[in-house]
């Protein structure tokens, strides 16, 4: 047993050599971007008003998405909503680009990951309390099924973003170039 032990620690200890620090946060970028970026490109697409400023004049569809119970109760007059849901509406879609953006480039990585983090949770409240997702779709840790839309596709973005707060962007990334000292 002892040997069996000796030659797993001894290919472990050449993986993880080989895989170094580089590895582990450089596949977390990649997979965000491969899996993830273009699904929040695409939903905040969705909330631009017309014209190159359409961020500034959200579409009806940005409300209806971040305010479905009070679009709703407005009869889908979304002219009637205040400040606090246009600051809101602003904030969300010009976050839901510009933190994806920030994490594929390597920049801020930490903080932007922080960002998302907190994107998804409010994502998943206003989806599970604005637009009734309930039962399957919710889901359950620990249940044996691993295919639902909230607790366990959500759970897997957040630890991509985990490891991105605690390994950084890596190698290949804006942060990594900020932090090397200036040439004389």
């Amino acid at each position: 047993m002892t040997a069996i032990t000796n030659l797993y620690n001894s290919i472990m200890g050449l993986v993880l050599k080989a895989l170094g620090d580089w590895f582990l946060p450089t596949f977390a970028r990649f997979s965000f971007a491969a899996v993830l970026l273009m699904y929040f490109w695409n939903s905040a697409k969705t909330k631009l008003g017309d014209g190159l400023f359409g961020f500034l004049s959200p579409s009806d569809n940005a409300y209806i998405q971040m305010f479905p119970k009070t679009v709703e109760a407005l009869g889908y007059d979304t002219s009637q909503l205040g400040v606090f849901h246009w600051l809101v509406a602003v904030s969300g879609t010009v976050a839901e680009f510009i933190l994806p953006l920030l994490i594929v480039i390597g920049l801020f990585t930490r903080l932007a990951a922080i960002g998302m983090i907190g994107f998804v949770f409010v994502q998943s409240v206003v989806d599970v309390y604005g637009h009734g997702v309930g039962g399957k779709d919710i889901g359950g840790w620990f249940d044996g099924p691993s295919g639902a839309l909230i607790l366990d596709q959500r759970l897997l973005w957040v630890v991509l973003f985990a490891i991105m707060i605690v390994k950084g962007a890596g190698p290949l990334s804006v942060d990594r170039i900020l932090a090397k000292p200036a040439e004389d």
